[in-house]
This record gives C-alpha cells, sequence and structure tokens, in this order.
C-alpha cells in the first residue's frame, strides 16, 4: 500500500509518502517538506499567533494535497512538541480538521521517543544488542534505551535545538555569557534524567537521530547524504567538543556556509551542538553512529505492524 505520514514538527513539516507492505522495508516515494519553525512563533503566552497558524493550515492542505495527488491510500498525520505544548493548541487542531480534513494527533514526548527508538532498533537489528538512542528535534531532546523494541527506558526533555536558539541566544553571534548560561541550562536538564538510563548498565551500541545530529557528523568529516543510506557516519564526542566554540563564534551565516548545513537551520546548529555535547558527556558516549531512520519511519513500522499479512489473511 502506499502511505503517506505528515510528520508537524517544531521545524518543519514533512511529508513522507511511501510503498510499503508489512515485512518489507518501506521505500521512500515522494517527499514534500516546509520550514515553519513553529517553536519560534510561540508567543509570550505560549500560544500560536494567527500568523504561525495561517502558515500551517496553508502547509498541511498543500501536503494534504500532494498525498492525494501521489495516491496515498492513507494519511498517518501527527504533531510532536511545538503544537503538543502550545497553549491554543485545541483551536489550533479543531481548525487543521476542519479545514484541511487532516485530524493530527499529537504525539507525547514519550512516544516520540518509542517510536525513534523502534526505527533505529529495526535498522541496526538484534544484533546491536542494548542501544542507546538520543534525538534532538526543534522543541526537545528525545532519549531511549533498551534491549527489545520498546525501549527499557524513554525521555523527553525540553531541549530542542529551534526552542533554545529563540530562549536563550539573542546574538549573531552569540554573546559568550549566553553560550556559558545556556551551556549550564543543558547540562542541568539533562544530569536530573541520566540516572534513568545509567541504572541499566552501558549500552553496546549508541546511535542518534535528527537533523541537527546529521549536520554534527557531516562538518566532523561523515560522509555527504548523496553517497547512500547505507554508508556508516559517525560522531565522536572529542570532534563535537572541538567544534563547540568554533560554532559559537560564527554567525548563522558563516555556519550555513559548512557543509552540510542549510541556511533554515544555521541558527540552531549551535543550540543543537551544546545538547548533543552535554548528551553524549553525561550519558559516558564517546562515539556515536548515526541512523537513517527516524520517528517517521517508526510511526510507519508501528501501522504496518497491525496489517494482516497475506499469510493471515488467507489463514482467515
Amino acid at each position: 500500500m502506499r502511505l503517506g505520514v505528515l510528520d508537524v514538527g517544531s521545524n518543519t513539516v514533512h511529508l513522507l509518502v511511501v510503498d510499503a507492505h508489512p515485512g518489507a522495508r518501506p521505500l521512500p516515494a515522494h517527499s514534500h517538506k516546509a520550514e515553519l519553525r513553529l517553536a519560534e512563533l510561540l508567543d509570550e503566552d505560549g500560544a500560536i499567533g494567527p500568523l504561525g497558524v495561517d502558515r500551517l493550515v496553508a502547509t498541511i492542505a498543500e501536503a494534504a494535497q500532494a498525498a492525494e495527488d501521489k495516491g496515498c491510500e492513507d494519511v498517518l498525520a501527527f504533531a510532536t512538541s511545538a503544537v503538543r505544548e502550545a497553549s491554543n493548541a485545541d483551536t489550533v487542531l479543531a481548525r487543521v480538521r476542519d479545514e484541511t480534513g487532516i485530524g493530527l494527533a499529537v504525539l507525547s514526548g514519550a512516544e516520540e521517543a518509542r517510536l525513534t527508538f523502534l526505527a533505529a532498533r529495526r535498522w541496526f537489528g538484534w544484533s546491536a544488542g542494548k542501544l542507546l538512542v538520543l534525538d534532538i528535534g526543534g522543541g526537545s531532546l528525545e532519549i531511549a534505551y533498551g534491549i527489545d523494541e520498546e525501549p527499557d527506558a524513554a525521555a523527553s526533555l525540553p531541549l530542542g535545538a529551534g526552542r533554545l536558539t529563540a530562549g536563550w541566544l539573542r546574538g549573531d553571534p552569540p554573546d559568550q555569557a549566553e553560550v556559558k548560561t545556556l551551556r549550564r541550562h543543558v547540562r542541568a536538564s539533562i544530569a536530573r534524567s541520566v540516572g534513568e538510563f545509567t541504572r541499566f548498565g552501558r549500552p553496546d551500541h549508541v546511535v542518534a537521530t535528527s537533523k541537527t545530529f546529521k549536520q554534527l557528523a557531516r562538518i566532523a568529516g561523515a560522509a555527504r547524504s548523496t553517497e547512500g543510506l547505507y554508508v556508516q557516519r559517525t560522531l565522536s564526542r572529542k570532534a563535537l567538543e572541538e567544534w563547540v566554540p568554533k560554532l559559537a563564534a560564527m554567525t548563522a551565516e558563516e555556519r550555513g556556509r559548512l557543509p552540510g548545513v542549510s541556511d533554515g537551520r544555521s541558527a540552531q546548529l549551535l543550540a543543537g551542538a551544546l545538547v548533543a555535547e552535554g548528551a553524549m558527556d553525561l550519558l559516558g558516549v564517546e562515539d556515536l553512529e548515526i541512523c537513517p531512520w527516524a520517528l517517521r519511519e517508526g510511526v510507519i513500522l508501528r501501522r504496518l505492524d497491525h496489517l494482516p499479512t497475506p499469510e493471515a489473511v488467507a489463514l482467515t
């Protein structure tokens, strides 16, 4: 079947169209995305402002039309932290449903972490052993750990790159004091949750998903995306520690000229690097591997797991 997965994240609204059936790897057929950066459009009361809602509705309508044009049998639509935490979330969801026909399921932070973990587990397989999975989005940091497909521990922290940039880093480049203050905040926030994961012992394999980690790995020397999904890409804490002060000294425009860094994400890269560095340090991670699959693939896989296989249908 052809499925559409519509991910309304804190940075982007992304429609991924895949051809999929139970027991097979989902094959990407089409991608449609728009950068809205909803995490940066919240007003003082924590609501998505009128302009942000208008843009969101228009973007989802475009994505719904694209899904129809590409022949999707169903669209799995969900929203993450920016919508989840907006004070006017119910109003926004109702307007999206009324004007586009798309009902957005709002995932909790723990659900985000579990579904991302499922995607990483399926990508690396059982031979990876105990997995520790990190994901830095626009609004939150997800951490999950476990040996099965359902993690033993999962947490979501309000440490997304977009959220932190908007709230903590005003200058371009930011003042050194701003960077130090944000670094302390990030590490204190992560430290409160470290015990939930370290009590299970050291992981056998540490992986990371998300655009932030992919860009950090790329500037640290990982292969380009054009070299394909199956090229191993890694990021070391040592390399990250060397890059953080360099990123702090750059303007957003200068970061945007680094290999693999998009103009739309360059302003957020420093905050993302501080979160990545803090998480790796406090969780005792020296090296991690980039996983091509993340939350969207986890949503697809969970849906496919609940579809009957041809053999099961025949037996009934």
